[in-house]
């Protein structure tokens, strides 16, 4: 089986060399692979060691991508399973009318865990969690760029959400919904802690996300097998890329919101008060503004999975390759502009309500095209007649389904007459279990030989799919039908003699029949996790794949990274398995004596330098365990003990970073076939200075968000404007700012050409956060001494929330500053260039950028009281 590319590295040798000249990289050195020559003695032996897992109690330390991955997919499956006991237990209370199985306050508080966990601790968590665990292997990376960044993501995760959904036993679990909206979750109505554990959790919990998704877009542009070019990149590459840049474009509006509201709880400032200038509708912007594009950050990579699977089981290559990445951009792109979708019931003026729903008609096209691909491959190939197909197909049936229904309530019109009843209820469901859940049991079946050597049962198989298949329509049809008869969501029973009580007993039949599916494959995952595999943990490529994960053969992903010719390399190179596994590509061991891997180029996928990664260690378990706790603990308002976990966090932190950022003696080694690479590169080229990038847009979309909020309170309610801008702050904050920010900028200038540079360069970095904390005391100071305060009005509520915000960005770069100090005076700042430096320039300079934008927002606009 091959494709129409030419066989072996030829294709990847010819295209390099064409683009040497463009490039400066000498294209001919692809030229020296494969070689036929024996590898040194105890080469393998050596890369297995230093690849090899802790044991024991040691095991927790673990950081690499396979080990963390898989616990990663087993704890998002568990919440799955958690939230389907809730879902289980309501629709037993809703089986018949007037029932009375459990307390109302109970059931509102199971319909919050029970959505809460779905969307925030299952399905973001869960495909991320298959982006840690398959995407080095599918791009022939040793790991991920930051290894321990996505062991504390994980273990945050891990913590935040067993202690978050563990609230529901003792009755501290919000009761307010899963959008959780005000007023029904501010301080009057919502009273005690419950509340507060959802908005400190979910927070939490959507910072370990950010933190896997910057991770994830550094190890698709940087860590890709040479030859890799983006228009050989697997299409579930392309997904994870797109995943990642919407998840730091989104849900940075999540943290925000929440953030916000908090502040509302805590301190009684109306953000969401209509009666003190705040409005409620604020809070729903914010939160569709992250909660539409979070359906499709669950859709693309889970839809990526299927065409990945479809191309296997077709075998043939996908049907419009290139037409099926434009679609899943476009499907990323234009889901940032349907937020108020949900909101046509609120009050909409005519014209927004019109662009929105046409908005929503819009999204449908290039999910569409992808469904057709997928059904054109199908159509002109020899389809396998497996278990992955079968969910294959059935996940697409029942997701055009659900997105027929879509388009249905994308109309404003028929909204107005669905929203809030079952019928939304039914069509979310179809959406997610045909686009994310039964992809999701296909990948499980399909790449489960990959992880351990051993397959699932097929015959089990097949009776998990037809008690899912069949639940979910058993479960879920009739829901269509009793919200058209006007049943509202959210009630915990209704009233007999309203044709509602044979539906609902039939839905609760439906499931059953899918907890039954759910429970005979987790019987069955059991059997094969606990029988051995294979000893080589070699992936068995059972399905015929042609795609480089089926060449993993340990925690190092591969034995050597090859060049890679074609979307599908093991069908155009039936020796490339071979090759690789002889060690005839690049890093065949290890050139340094530590964990390596590959950085190349982002577009061309060029060898640039040999990265060094950190191994084994218990600082990200702790920095995680004590960063969970400060957040939990503010939920108790235990603040004391919360300041020492954060403190503690801070430190565990700084540990676990401390040795990153280091030279070793060969500043140049043998990356394979002779080809010499540095060890130690800073800029742009570097992999650290894109997560730096990556985290500033973060922090500026979540101040974004707060600088919305300002406008929108403005625009809503400018009667409470009552009090007039100060203008005393302008001047020496603009000095002060100007000065942080050029000092930062001149900080490697100054390393570069002084005598002294690593003394300049911490000087200038410490004088840059000096100039920060003066421009933010002037700022609060100057609002202050106008009689603005916080709990007064919604101005003074949004200026004291983009101060706190903003504050808090001012004590990160307070304690890096600190941290530059500490390695120059340990000596681990050299000139004339560091990574250290580059990143926290990088965030010292938006510091300065995102305090100009505070201080002048609300006093140079018309509508600051100017």
């Amino acid at each position: 089986m091959t494709q129409a590319v030419p066989p072996g590295v030829a294709g990847a040798i010819e295209d390099a060399a064409s683009a040497a000249s463009e490039t400066g990289f000498d294209a001919r050195l692809y030229e020296r692979f494969p070689t036929r020559g024996k590898r040194p003695r105890g080469e393998l032996e050596a890369l297995k060691k230093v690849w090899e897992t802790p044991t024991g109690w040691r095991a927790f330390s673990a950081v690499n991508n396979n080990f963390i991955g898989l616990l990663f997919i087993i704890t998002a499956f568990g919440f799955f399973v958690a939230a389907g006991v809730l879902s289980l237990v309501m629709r037993v209370q809703l089986a018949a009318p007037l029932a009375d199985v459990v307390p109302q306050e109970t059931y509102n508080q199971l319909f919050t865990m029970h959505g809460s966990v779905m969307m925030f601790l299952f399905a973001v968590p869960a495909v991320e969690a298959i982006a840690v665990m398959l995407l080095p292997q599918m791009i022939a990376a040793r790991d991920l760029p930051f290894p321990r960044l996505s062991a504390y993501s994980y273990w945050a995760y891990l913590i935040g959400g067993v202690v978050f959904f563990c609230s529901i036993f003792f009755s501290l679990a919000p009761s307010g919904g899963w959008f959780m909206y005000p007023p029904l979750s501010d301080g009057v109505y919502s009273k005690g802690i419950n509340a507060d554990f959802w908005l400190l959790g979910i927070g939490f919990i959507e910072i370990s996300a950010i933190a896997g998704a910057i991770e994830l877009i550094v190890g698709v542009l940087r860590t890709r097998a040479p030859g890799m070019t983006l228009s050989k990149m697997p299409i579930y590459a392309w997904a994870v890329l797109i995943f990642g840049v919407m998840i730091i474009l989104a849900f940075p509006a999540m943290i925000m919101v929440t953030f916000l509201l908090e502040l509302e709880r805590a301190f009684n400032w109306p953000l969401f008060d209509a009666t003190r200038g705040g409005d409620p509708l604020l809070y729903q912007h914010l939160f569709w503004f992250f909660g539409h594009p979070d359906v499709y950050i669950i859709f693309i990579p889970a839809s990526a999975m299927v065409s990945a699977m479809i191309v296997t089981v077709a075998g043939k290559p996908l049907v419009g390759h290139e037409i099926v990445v434009l679609a899943l951009i476009a499907t990323g792109f234009i889901s940032f502009g349907v937020w108020a979708h949900h909101m046509f019931t609120v009050g909409l003026p005519g014209l927004s309500a019109g662009y929105f729903s046409a908005a929503s008609m819009a999204v449908a096209i290039p999910a569409g095209a992808q469904v057709f691909a997928w059904i054109a491959t199908l159509a002109s190939g020899k389809v396998q007649r497996n278990v992955p197909s079968l969910f294959l197909v059935g996940g697409i049936l029942i997701f055009v389904m659900g997105g027929l229904t879509g388009v249905m309530v994308g109309m404003v019109a028929f909204d107005g007459q669905a929203h809030d009843t079952y019928f939304v209820v039914a069509h979310f469901h179809y959406v997610l279990i045909g686009s994310m859940v039964f992809p999701l049991f296909a990948g499980f079946y399909y790449w489960m030989p990959m992880l351990n050597g051993r397959q699932l049962s097929e015959r089990v198989g097949r009776w998990v799919f037809w008690l899912n298949f069949v639940g979910v329509h058993v479960c879920f049809l009739p829901m269509h039908l009793t919200g058209l008869m006007g049943m509202p969501r959210r009630v915990d029973t209704y009233l007999p003699g309203r044709s509602f009580d044979v539906p609902n007993l039939i839905s609760t039949v439906g499931a059953f029949i899918m907890a039954a599916g759910v429970l005979l494959f987790l019987i069955d995952a059991i059997r094969c996790f606990t029988r051995k595999g294979d000893e080589e943990g070699n992936a068995r490529n059972v399905y015929n794949g042609g795609t480089l994960e089926w060449l993993s053969t340990g925690n190092y992903a591969v034995r050597s990274i090859p060049v890679v010719s074609s979307l599908e390399p093991l069908w155009a190179d039936p020796r490339l398995r071979e090759d690789v596994e002889a060690g005839r590509y690049f890093l065949p061991g290890t050139a340094t004596g530590e964990r390596e891997t590959l950085i190349t180029s982002s577009a061309r996928a060029e060898p640039q330098y040999v990265q060094i990664m950190p191994g084994p260690s218990w600082w990200p378990l702790l920095a995680a365990l004590f960063t969970a706790g400060c957040f939990l603990l503010l939920t108790v308002k235990a603040l004391t003990l919360s300041a020492v976990c954060g403190v503690l966090a801070v430190v565990c932190i700084m540990r676990w970073v401390w040795g990153n950022d280091r030279h070793i003696e060969q500043k140049e080694v043998d990356a394979g076939g002779g080809i010499l690479l540095p060890t130690y590169v800073t800029g742009p080229q570097s992999h650290g200075w894109w997560a730096a990038v990556l985290l500033v847009i973060v922090l500026g979309m979540i101040y974004l968000m707060a600088m919305f909020g300002y406008l929108y309170l403005f625009g809503s309610h400018p009667e409470w404007w009552k009090v007039v801008a100060p203008r005393g702050a302008l001047v020496p904050g603009v000095l002060l700012l100007g000065a942080s920010a050029g000092l930062a900028w001149a900080a490697r200038p100054l390393m570069a050409t002084m005598k002294r540079g690593s003394g300049a360069s911490a000087a200038a970095m410490t004088l840059s956060m000096l100039c920060l904390v003066g421009a933010l005391v002037v700022d609060g100071l100057d609002w202050w001494n106008a009689g603005l305060r916080g709990d007064a009005s919604g101005q003074g509520a949004t200026i004291y929330a983009m101060m706190a915000w903003h504050g808090s960005v001012v004590i990160a770069v307070v304690l890096s500053a600190g941290y530059y100090v500490a390695r120059w005076v340990r000596g681990l700042a050299p000139a004339p260039a560091n990574k250290t430096l580059e990143a926290l320039r990088i965030l010292f300079i938006f510091a300065a950028m995102e305090g100009a934008a505070g201080l002048l927002l609300p006093r140079v606009l018309p509508w600051g009281g100017v």
